[in-house]
Order: C-alpha cells, then structure tokens, then sequence
C-alpha cells in the first residue's frame, strides 16, 4: 500500500505581507532608524512611515510602518491587513484615537486620522495605482474583503 502525501495549501499572501513587514520593522530597529523610511515617489514606489497609536485597550503605546502617499499636505494609507478581513490593529487604535505621530523620513509630525468618503475616496482609491507597490490589481484584491478597505487620511495638525 502506498502511502499518499497530502500537501499543505499554499500559504496565502498575507501570510507573506506578514513576514516582510516583519522584516521591515527590524530592518529598520536594526539601522537605529536610518534606514526603512522613504518618500513616495509617483509612478515609481509607495512611501513609508513609522505609526505610532494608542493600544485601544491597554493605553500603550503601538508602532506599526505603513506604507502611504501624499495628497497635498496630507498621507493616504490603506487600513490593510495582508488583504485579511480584519482590520489592521493600529487601524482600530486610530478610529479610537485618531491623534497621533508619524515619523517620515524628513522627520515626525503630528496628524489626526480620519477616514476618506464619497468622491474624495474615490479620487484617493484611483490615486494608489500611481504608487506601486500595493497590488497588482487592487480592486481585485480589495474584493477579498467582505468589507469595503478604509483609506486613511491623516491631516496634519499642530504639535500639543
């Protein structure tokens, strides 16, 4: 009798955005920040930015890198989990408190989050295609989701 092998399901690709955002955040702890922050660049690369939140929760304080663009004076991010259902962590912490700090490559800054709606989400969803980075097919992967995706919008705001 032979025997047969099942095969384990190949690893889904938030399994794999998991891993590199992993490897992201120790790249850049491991720089002493110098590196792991950059400016996007259209038509070429997303941005990324070092988040910081406070633990809905437990009041601490969460850092997460993100990637984003500019809109004017503000950055546009995905509340994206690997394209899971869940919505990412530091996401729920800023719809519970949506004053915070980013740190850019050029520096921190103070922002407040909110969600984009209507037209502006619209104008904001089609303006991540200029940024690659994020999906090959964004409206394909966005309809994994039971759920629509939250674009963020983070408005700068000034320093308490």
């Amino acid at each position: 009798m032979t025997a047969v092998r099942e095969q384990a399901p190949p690893a889904s690709p938030r399994v794999f955005v998991r891993i590199a955002w992993v490897l992201h955040r120790a790249y850049y702890r491991l720089t002493g920040g110098r590196r792991g922050l950059w400016r996007p660049k259209a038509g070429a690369k997303f941005g990324t930015m070092r988040l910081t939140t406070l633990g809905r929760r437990s009041g601490q304080p969460r850092v997460a890198i993100v990637g984003y663009y500019d809109d004017g004076p503000n950055l546009v991010t995905l509340a994206m989990n690997g394209w899971a259902d869940a919505e990412p962590a530091w996401w729920l912490n800023l719809r519970a408190q949506p004053e915070t700090i980013v740190e850019l490559k050029d520096g921190p800054g103070a922002v407040r989050a909110r969600v984009a709606a209507g037209a502006e989400r619209e104008r904001l969803w089609a303006s991540f295609r200029d940024y690659p980075g994020w999906g090959d097919d964004l409206d394909a992967l966005a309809a994994r989701r039971a759920t629509e995706r939250a674009v963020v919008v983070l408005e700068p705001r000034a320093a308490a």
